[in-house]
């Protein structure tokens, strides 16, 4: 994977940086992108296979989502020669008018089983708790989707239903499981760290 040298970075622990998703990057987060295209696809219909200009058109929109204080688009970085390597991406869709907000994130399959979406999921919830002062932060995730589960199990997410044929992909309808975390819940579970 190529390397990103971009200064703007939030040491997060562990030599993992988590970078604002902007055309700054697009040349290493479109390589992420292709690599990782398969397997994202399983779990989000309708991805198509990732050009240079279409991550550099998503990327300018999300800058322009996180300016406009709608959306916190990071990508997840490792430290690398000179730089560091992007492992993943974490996205915090912010509903300023009611408090709230929803998680998503996807990590490269050469970085899972390390920590990398625990350090990086604890560190946007502390942000969006605390600095942003939202109330509640919700997680989607397919129901067949296991490590996200135990993620939110993980991190005291409350499963509050399931979104029964939610999402179409090519082969069918699936269910999504609706996590959600309020404010009070991170701080008693961030107490037993």
């Amino acid at each position: 994977m190529p390397i990103t040298n971009t200064r703007f970075i939030w040491p997060i622990g562990d030599g993992i940086v988590l970078i604002p998703r902007t055309p700054a990057i697009t040349v290493p987060y479109h390589a992420l992108l292709a690599t990782n295209h398969s397997r994202l696809a399983v779990w989000s219909p309708g991805i198509k296979e990732p050009t240079v200009e279409a991550t550099r058109t998503a990327l300018e929109t999300s800058g322009n989502a996180w300016l406009a204080g709608t959306r916190l688009p990071l990508a997840v970085g490792v430290r690398a020669d000179k730089g560091h390597r992007l492992v993943g991406a974490m996205n915090l869709a912010i509903e300023p008018s009611a408090g709230s907000a929803e998680v998503g994130f996807w990590i490269d399959a050469a970085a899972e089983g390390q920590g990398v979406v625990s350090r990086a999921l604890h560190a946007v919830l502390g942000h969006a708790f605390a600095d942003l002062g939202l109330h509640r932060v919700e997680m989607r995730t397919l129901t067949t989707n296991d490590r996200s589960h135990r993620l939110a199990d993980r991190f005291a997410f409350t499963l509050e239903g399931v979104l029964r044929g939610a999402v179409r992909f090519p082969d069918g309808h699936r269910d999504v499981a609706v996590y959600a975390l309020l404010a009070e819940e991170f701080a008693k579970a961030t107490q037993r760290y």
